[in-house]
């Protein structure tokens, strides 16, 4: 094995094991496939590790190695066919669903716990999230805003809210402490993708 390789090796199981399994991300009808691959490369950068498709009205964006910076390789995708479906799965494992929304009750991302196993869920850019979306989830969530202008691109949105997300959860030491039984099926899912484990 040479050095390089065993570099590389060691930063991946490093980067697995700080996964936060509990920590997901649901798009609902994204239809940009820039923006859906920058949203990738984000979640990969706070930690998450598999992220909800729920495409309804939107064909799926195809998406390309070179606009993803290849974090399709490394944040997992799960498709569902519909809103009641993905919620139905996320509350089967007792997650909380926030979804980003300008309503009169929604609340600031601020003043909201993502340190509990969560799911924040993000819609159109031109629609938001559906009405599906908002009325089943546990809380509705948005972005304080001090411009003229209260609409944010979808990506940045998303940015906003995980890179939230995850101050909270550094802040409790949860990328030191991330759950071992999940994160070792992460790390060996890792090493799959350079044969690692390939005589």
């Amino acid at each position: 094995m040479s050095t390089e390789y065993t570099k590389r090796q060691l930063k991946m199981i490093d980067t697995a094991s700080k996964r936060q399994p509990d920590l997901k991300l649901v798009l609902e009808n994204i239809h940009d496939p820039h923006n859906v691959s920058a949203i990738m490369r984000t979640c990969d950068a706070v930690g998450i590790p598999l992220i909800s498709l729920v495409y309804t009205t939107e064909k799926f964006p195809k998406i390309g190695k070179k606009s993803s910076a290849s974090a399709f390789k490394w944040v997992e995708r799960e498709k569902f066919n519909s809103i009641t479906e993905c919620y139905d799965n996320l509350k089967s494992s007792g997650l909380t669903i926030y979804a980003s929304t300008l309503e009169a009750d929604s609340v600031s991302i601020f003043d909201v716990d993502f340190t509990v196993p969560c799911a924040i869920v993000m819609g159109n850019e031109h629609r938001g999230i559906s009405e599906d979306a908002a009325v089943q989830s546990h809380k509705k969530v948005y972005i304080p805003m001090h411009g003229m202008v209260q609409s944010l691109n979808v990506s940045v949105a998303t940015a906003i809210i995980l890179y939230e997300a995850a101050r909270q959860r550094q802040h409790k030491e949860m990328y030191i402490n991330s759950p071992t039984d999940k994160t070792q099926l992460i790390v060996e899912k890792y090493l799959k993708k350079i044969n690692f484990f390939q005589p």
